[in-house]
Order: C-alpha cells, then sequence, then structure tokens
C-alpha cells in the first residue's frame, strides 16, 4: 500500500499537548485577569459611593475638591461638546432629510432627527467626551500620584484615597454628565432645526409638531439615564487605573490609554444592552 505524498503534504498541521495546555492557561489567566480587575472596579465603586453618601449626611464631603473637579470636566468638555454637536447635527439632520424626501415623508423629518440625537447621539457623544476628555485627565492625574507615591503616603497617614479623591470625582461625573448630555441635546436639535427649515426647504411647524408628536419626557428621561451610567463607568474606571499605575511616566500613559479604551468600549457595550432593553420596555409611539 502506497501513501499519496500529496495528500501527506496537504494535512492540516495538528497541535501538540503542549501547545494546547499553553493556549488553555492563556485563555484562563486572561479571564480570571480580567474578572479580578472588574471585581476591584466594581469594590472602588462600592466604596467611593458609600462615602459619597455617608459624608454627604454626615457633612464630611470634601465639597471644594468636588467643586473643583466639575468645574475641570466643564472647562475641558463643555467647548468640545459644542463643537461635535453641530457637525453631529449637520449630518443627522441632511440625512434623515434626504431620506424622508425620498419615500415622501418630509414631514417626519423632525421626528426621525430629535429621536436619532436624544436616544442615540447624545449619550454616546457624552460618553466619548466624558471618556476621552476628562476621564484621561483623571488617569493621568491619578497616575502621577500613584508613581510619586502620595497614595502610599495618604494610606500610611490613615487617609483613605477612595474618600478623599475618588468620591469628589465620582459625585463630580455623576453632576455633569447629565448636563453635558441635555447641552448635546439642545445643540443637535437646534442645528438641525437650522438646516432643514432654511437650507432643505422643510416647514417650521411641521417640523416642531412632527418632534413633539413622537418624543416624550421618557425619552429625555432614558438619554439622562444612560448619560449617568456611563460617566459613572467611565471615571470610576479612570480612578482605578490610573490608581494601579505602576513603571513611571510609562505607566502612566498606559493606565491613560487603558482608561480611555476600556471606558469608551463599557459604554459602547451598555448602550447596546440600554437601548435593547427600552425598545422592549419602551417601544416609540406617538405621543
Amino acid at each position: 500500500m502506497t501513501v499519496d505524498p500529496k495528500a501527506a503534504t496537504s494535512a492540516p498541521p495538528q497541535l501538540s499537548s503542549s501547545s494546547i495546555r499553553r493556549l488553555r492557561s492563556y485563555v484562563i489567566e486572561t479571564v480570571s485577569s480580567s474578572t479580578r480587575t472588574t471585581g476591584r472596579a466594581l469594590k472602588l465603586f462600592a466604596e467611593s459611593a458609600a462615602y459619597v453618601v455617608g459624608d454627604i449626611v454626615t457633612g464630611r464631603f470634601h465639597w471644594a475638591e468636588c467643586l473643583k473637579q466639575m468645574l475641570f470636566i466643564i472647562r475641558v468638555t463643555a467647548l468640545p461638546a459644542i463643537l461635535v454637536s453641530i457637525p453631529f447635527g449637520v449630518i443627522v439632520s441632511v440625512q434623515v432629510s434626504s431620506l424622508t424626501q425620498q419615500v415622501g415623508a418630509s414631514s417626519m423629518a423632525g421626528a426621525a432627527g430629535g429621536l436619532g440625537v436624544i436616544r442615540q447621539g447624545s449619550p454616546m457623544v457624552s460618553a466619548l467626551l466624558l471618556g476621552g476628555a476628562a476621564g484621561s485627565a483623571i488617569a493621568a492625574d491619578l497616575g502621577a500620584r500613584t508613581i510619586r507615591e502620595e497614595l502610599d503616603a495618604m494610606r500610611t497617614m490613615g487617609i483613605d484615597p477612595s474618600r478623599n479623591l475618588v468620591a469628589p470625582r465620582l459625585l463630580a461625573m455623576m453632576l455633569i454628565a447629565p448636563m453635558l448630555c441635555v447641552l448635546i441635546i439642545f445643540m443637535g436639535i437646534g442645528v438641525g432645526y437650522v438646516i432643514t427649515v432654511s437650507f432643505q426647504d422643510g416647514v417650521p411647524g411641521s417640523y416642531m409638531a412632527s418632534f413633539a408628536a413622537f418624543a416624550t419626557v421618557t425619552d429625555l428621561v432614558i438619554a439622562l439615564v444612560k448619560a449617568l451610567i456611563f460617566g459613572l463607568v467611565i471615571v470610576v474606571v479612570a480612578c482605578q487605573r490610573g490608581m494601579e499605575a505602576s513603571s513611571g511616566p510609562r505607566g502612566v500613559a498606559s493606565a491613560v490609554n487603558a482608561a480611555v479604551v476600556i471606558g469608551v468600549i463599557a459604554a459602547f457595550v451598555l448602550n447596546v444592552i440600554i437601548t435593547q432593553s427600552v425598545a422592549m420596555f419602551f417601544p416609540a409611539r406617538i405621543g
């Protein structure tokens, strides 16, 4: 019995037992590391949230630090939010108006554009700005403090960094994220209205009537809740990465990069989950 050399050479390579063990070990280690990191983040959030509530009730909350962080977040996100909302509103308005004109439903341009901005556009733009501007700055600040051993010095003196550093930033993000979302909604809908009425021969009354017929208070509340959740996730991830930075300036840069990437990806994943849940329990209908 002869063996065809071509068949022998074309057989797929087999993984050795050592390669399978290494692959299995890598997968297990990756999953375990991700689980531990998520657990530390949840623990940091629980501790900081408890400090926020407890210190506000007892009058020991660091309001000066919280106000400082609020002003900082506003300074780094307000102007970019306006600059991003203008082209975003233009793009949504042009695309929606073009589609509604093709199907003969020009009167629905206001509803389609407004709902797109409120339900999806404003929370996601808020998450991108909070993660890219505020989250990166928070991670860099705490990372620099970590490599200078300031956090170790605070713990040595009996001061909990979660109470003095994380809790004020957590509350500041909780207060600013919904307001930033409202600013983006206002700018996006306003720009869409101007573009539709001024450049696409839209009727002002029809635009506002269709928008009012479909948009409800529930849509606004859901958008604000989304922005709040995204802000919480971003600030917790940024604080954790900054407080766990190591290896000098390179470690701080890695922490900042990880904070931005993980925060934004987590916001996108949560947005999909929340959107699907809202679609099931709060379907769109004419108000």
